[in-house]
């Protein structure tokens, strides 16, 4: 059975990594699977199928992880690279796949002497805009000069959006000659339906309309410009209430904002959820207003549920073609101001609610893993 290692920072509460997770257990039954974490104890890993070996650089979670130790970790897997690869891949893999963009990728970038002899296949996955990425400044220049070289070292890199793809071939243009696919995310749509019928206390109010965006609390989310929209729509007259499931570097700061504009009540902070589903199932609006996106997985989730989609134009677009209960707004503040207002006032905001999701599309599943095979 031919081995396969999949690398990721962790199995923490993501997009990318619920794909990997449903990946995983699907390719498992016909490939010997290993998953790589840098970091341990994510709240996914449980969810692996337990054939699948686990394989973790730290036992902590990142967020246990002081100050110091974060400096350490980072600096570690700088300085003793390969001696860290080494000790991953002495089992031998005949693929060694990176699942996201950042330290795994430039960890599994690493050629040996074994890899050249057992014409190992390395493989990068990339999820996101990477020209968005970097940001600007010194810092950002250096680390996507860095990137740029590690990328090269890979054999065939897959995008999950066309517009990934296009804006990375912008920013390296030697990638236009290198081995590139696209493919949609994996998504296991019988098991987000069938996690939606849980039972959970949900939060909202039913004589508001409620909106809900499921994310890390970063800055690409562009959650405090969503906070100044809210309270300009509020002190418009126009109420609704607003939750964000998900937790990140940013819960402070944000709530923080949210204090200070007097939005405690309207604008709430849910925390993590291990199953957001059910939130999604009921709420009468699904938002993710980004800054940039890759394709957006849990739009697919939402679109699973059949719920009404509000989004900012980035790559995520993409993933709404042919869904007709979505709307695309100008990502700017008065863009998503005003699309939001327009929305609200449409007659048919409220009778939305609970509407059973018929998404099952298992043919489409299939597909992916054909061409995941095919590449494999």
């Amino acid at each position: 059975m031919k081995k396969i290692i999949f690398g990721i920072t962790s199995l923490g509460l993501g997009g990318a990594e619920r794909v990997l997770v449903d990946l995983a257990n699907r390719l498992s039954k016909d490939y010997d699977i290993t998953i790589f974490m840098i970091y341990d104890g994510g709240e996914l890993k449980k969810e692996l199928d337990p054939k699948i070996r686990k394989v973790a650089l730290y036992r902590k979670k990142y967020e246990e992880l002081t100050k110091i130790d974060r400096v350490k970790a980072s600096l570690k897997l700088i300085i003793y690279k390969k001696k860290i690869y080494n000790a991953i891949m002495k089992k031998g893999y005949s693929v060694q796949i990176s699942f996201l963009e950042g330290p795994v990728t430039r960890l599994f970038s690493v050629k040996n002497k074994e890899d050249e002899n057992n014409k190992t296949k390395k493989i990068a996955w990339i999820h996101n805009d990477i020209s968005k990425v970097y940001g600007n400044g010194l810092k950002s220049a250096i680390k996507k000069l860095v990137d740029g070289k590690v990328y090269k070292k890979y054999d065939k890199l897959i995008f999950v959006s066309n517009e990934n793809l296009k804006d990375f071939n912008k920013t390296y243009k030697w990638a236009k000659n290198s081995d590139e696919d696209i493919i949609r995310n994996y998504i296991d749509y019988n098991k987000i339906l069938k996690k939606a019928e849980e039972i959970v206390d949900l939060p909202y109010d039913n004589k508001s309309i409620n909106l809900l965006t499921v994310c890390r609390l970063v800055e690409q989310k562009a959650l405090d410009r969503f906070i100044k929209v809210k309270k300009e729509l509020e002190d418009e007259g126009i109420h609704f209430k607003v939750y964000i499931v998900g937790d990140g570097p940013l819960r402070y700061s944000l709530q923080k904002q949210i204090d200070s504009l007097e939005l405690t009540e309207n604008f709430i902070l849910l925390g993590k959820k291990e199953n957001p589903y059910p939130y999604i199932k009921f709420c009468d609006y699904f938002c993710l207003l980004s800054y940039y996106e890759g394709y957006g997985m849990v739009l697919e989730e939402a679109k699973i549920l059949n719920k009404p989609i509000i989004i900012t134009n980035t790559a995520a677009t993409e993933c709404i073609n042919g869904y007709e209960n979505a709307i695309v707004l100008d990502n700017t503040f008065e863009g998503i101001k005003n699309g939001i207002r327009e929305e609200l006032k449409k007659d048919n905001a409220m009778y939305l609610k609970n509407e059973e999701g018929t998404s099952i599309n298992d043919e489409n599943e299939e597909k992916i893993i054909r061409k995941i095979k095919d590449i494999l």
